[in-house]
């Protein structure tokens, strides 16, 4: 059986997931995604070469799976080897580009560029203006003050990995797609092994919640959200470069995801979907409390998509590191090999939580819209 990807549909799907993400991923205030670079840097420019800082497990953790101007590949006599990302804005005069290798430490030990006649300023991976950022109090140096920093379009290490498994995506699908045309019968290759996953996700996603006579408009979009969530997974349990980003560990990203699913579910919802919500079949006097209610319920739906996803995942990830660096806090190669197995365990049980995770986000996102686009039998029961 031929099964119709169309490869583009999905591709463009993604790609609008992955524009609408990186305007989030760019402003995360995260304050322990640099703290490994920064430690480097604060040895370099107070020439402190002396006792080893104590080992901080949150640090270790938070660098791993925040986001961040760069990859840090590995250290390299005590120096970080990074791979670092262009860094693009959009300032009060015109565009501005440059490697975010250029940020060095000033004398306050911010990461400060300069770059077209301007100075800027990283803090807690947030750029500003340096003569903004100065006059600014601790509290109100936000990735929400606008009026402080410049629109931040750059290629962050979430963006990198989500362009990636862009590309993997459509590299997949048009390989099936022109193994298809070459051999219409019997899938082979790579097709043989996708065809029963997509066939998987028709037959038991989005058949039995949305229907035989609907849900093929939908097919497009389940089929992006679940490869796309499964191959962003896996990407981020490989632990070297250019994989290991923690992308759907990110809760920007799982909202970007959720609000995307709320989008077409409320656009697909018929007339008994908001008569229900708008008026619901309880006495008039109760409106005031019931449709407050269902609205709610409405946006209840993709927060509890947003959180899953992001919780699972990025407990994970901690869980994995948090084995690694018990290692490090009992400073002895005894608890390597218990420590070893329980992350081979862990590792091993994430392969199966990444095909989960983006069946659940799948289900639901397919149990939504056929709740908005069921058809309800109006006839009187006597």
């Amino acid at each position: 059986m031929v099964i119709s990807i169309r490869p583009f549909q999905a591709l463009v799907t993604a790609l609008l997931i992955g524009f609408s993400v990186s305007t989030y991923a760019n402003t995360e205030n995260d304050s322990t995604a640099v703290a490994h670079n920064e430690e480097h840097a604060a040895h370099a420019a107070h020439g402190t070469h002396g006792e080893d800082k104590e080992f901080n497990a949150s640090e270790l953790i938070g660098s791993h799976i925040g986001d961040s101007h760069d990859f840090h590949i590995f250290d390299w006599g005590g120096h970080p080897i990074s791979f670092s990302l262009p860094v693009i804005l959009w300032t009060d005069n015109g565009l501005v580009v440059f490697s975010s290798k250029q940020f060095h430490h000033d004398n306050s030990g911010h990461h400060v560029v300069e770059a077209d006649g301007q100075k800027f300023v990283r803090y807690n991976e947030v750029i500003y203006y340096a003569d903004k950022f100065e006059s600014l109090k601790e509290e109100d140096r936000s990735a929400f003050n606008f009026e402080a920093r410049p629109l931040n379009f750059s290629v962050t290490r979430f963006v990198f990995s989500m362009l990636m498994s862009v590309i993997v995506l459509f590299l997949l699908f048009s390989a099936v797609a022109r193994s298809y045309k070459k051999n219409p019968q019997a899938p082979k290759g790579l097709a043989g092994f996708l065809e029963p996953l997509v066939v998987f996700v028709r037959d038991d996603i989005a058949i039995p919640n949305i229907g035989e006579k609907k849900y093929a408009k939908y097919m497009p979009y389940l089929l992006t959200i679940f490869f796309f969530i499964w191959i962003n997974n896996l990407i981020g349990l490989i632990p070297f470069f250019p994989f290991g980003s923690n992308l759907t560990g990110s809760i920007y990203f799982t909202f970007v995801l959720a609000l995307i699913t709320y989008l077409v579910t409320s656009f697909s919802g018929n007339k008994d979907y908001w008569a229900h919500i708008f008026k619901p079949p309880v006495p008039v006097a109760l409106y005031p409390i019931m449709i407050p209610v269902e609205i709610i319920g409405t946006l209840t739906k993709p927060f509890a998509l947003m959180i899953r996803l992001f919780a699972n995942i990025t407990a994970g990830h901690i869980i994995i590191l948090s084995l690694i660096s018990l290692i490090y806090i009992f400073k002895t190669v005894a608890i390597a090999p218990v420590s070893g197995a329980f992350v081979l365990f862990m590792s091993v049980l994430e392969l199966l939580v990444a095909a989960l995770q983006a069946y659940v986000f799948t289900l639901l996102s397919a149990l939504f819209i056929g709740q908005a686009v069921q058809e309800h039998d109006h006839a009187d029961h006597h």
